[in-house]
């Protein structure tokens, strides 16, 4: 199961070796002047011909937004490299601890992993000139490492075909109802950053008794948060306890039996920054593709093909979904999860037994 053997901590101590003799007298400023999409800059990209952008978001959601970005800028091809949060970043330790820099943009749903790199001085500072202008100060960092380039929740949803509306939960309490055991699903915090954040906020909102009560209703475990929802759409189990909700609405959309369910007790915020590597190996195709992702035609295009949110504000909801501002929210806390990631880890896997 999802559990990993390399913790966090491990992972850190190999990056970290490599970049202390680079960074040990380095002291972080202001932000540099916002960047343009100029003619330059796609020419020097199209030079280097290509990008590797690593990934958590849902593989059909992320090669859509690099289908887009091939578009407008043909001669850049994106590779996109998608996996879990975690193993994104433990994938980023162990190539850097091998002296191999092949990322040049990353995305995670682990805030958390971009105070890290941010630390270790493994970021570059860019920031696009849609981050500048528009993007409020809690969603852009201050030394212009990154910015919050999409927002997820971490729904409950169910199954149209075997719950009927009226019956479905509507509060993570009423998941430990005797009637739900053997029919929940459920990703793991040890693969998925969304989960772990989602983890962390139900942990310190409703207690870790919580988690000991819902172990006893036979969840089915899962790794990715993109998988509860695909259970569900098979009828697999009935009701998930936590997982993407931009998944849940694209199958929604699509015509497949499942519903999103907003907890009383506030849904998971999970915000996913992007960034560059301080060593992107196509430097100029990063900072193109960064740019090109703070847009308005990007931003809307992961919130039409993605089913994602955005803070952008001339990005807007799509018709039909509940806006964001009318759902309430837990609050994210990117450090408290960094320091707390490990201890989590450990205190789910005892109780689940996976």
């Amino acid at each position: 199961m999802p559990g990993s053997k390399i913790t966090r901590r491990a992972v850190l101590k190999a990056s970290t070796a490599l970049a202390l003799s680079a960074t040990a007298t380095r002291v972080l400023s202001a932000a540099p002047p916002a960047s343009a999409i100029t003619p330059e800059l796609v020419s020097a990209a199209q030079k280097e011909g290509k990008v590797a952008w690593y990934t958590s978001i849902d593989l059909t959601a992320a090669e859509r937004i690099a289908a887009g970005f091939e578009a407008n800028y043909p001669g850049v091809a994106v590779g996109v490299e998608r996996s879990g949060a975690e193993r994104v970043f433990q994938r980023i330790g162990q190539e850097y601890a091998s002296r191999i820099y092949a990322v040049d943009v990353v995305n995670s749903s682990d805030a958390a992993h971009f105070l890290v790199w941010k630390r270790d001085g493994l970021l570059a500072a860019h920031v696009p000139e849609d981050v500048a202008q528009y993007y409020p100060p809690e969603h852009k960092d201050a030394d212009g490492m990154f910015a919050s380039f999409r927002i997820t929740l971490s729904v409950i949803a169910y199954n149209t075909n075997l719950v009927k509306a009226e019956e479905a939960p509507k509060s993570f309490a009423d998941l430990l109802d005797p009637r739900w055991s053997g029919k929940l699903v459920k990703s793991h915090p040890g693969y998925s950053g969304s989960t772990m954040t989602a983890t962390f906020q139900l942990a310190r909102d409703l207690g870790w008794d919580y988690f000991a009560e819902l172990a006893k209703q036979r969840v089915m475990q899962v790794q990715s948060a993109t998988d509860p929802p695909k259970k569900l759409a098979v009828g697999e189990r009935a009701v998930q306890v936590d997982g993407s909700e931009y998944v849940v609405l694209h199958l929604k959309e699509m015509g497949q039996a499942v519903e999103p369910v907003y907890a009383t007790e506030g849904s998971p915020l999970i915000v996913g920054p992007n960034g560059i590597f301080a060593r992107a190996p196509s430097p100029n195709a990063a900072r193109l593709f960064q740019n090109f992702c703070f847009t308005p035609e990007a931003q809307q295009l992961i919130i039409d093909a993605g089913a994602l949110r955005s803070v952008h504000p001339k990005a807007k909801e799509k018709a039909g979904r509940k806006p964001l501002s009318g759902i309430k929210t837990m609050k994210e806390d990117a450090a408290a999860v960094l320091e707390q990631a490990d201890e989590i880890k450990a205190r789910y896997t005892k109780l689940f037994g996976v």
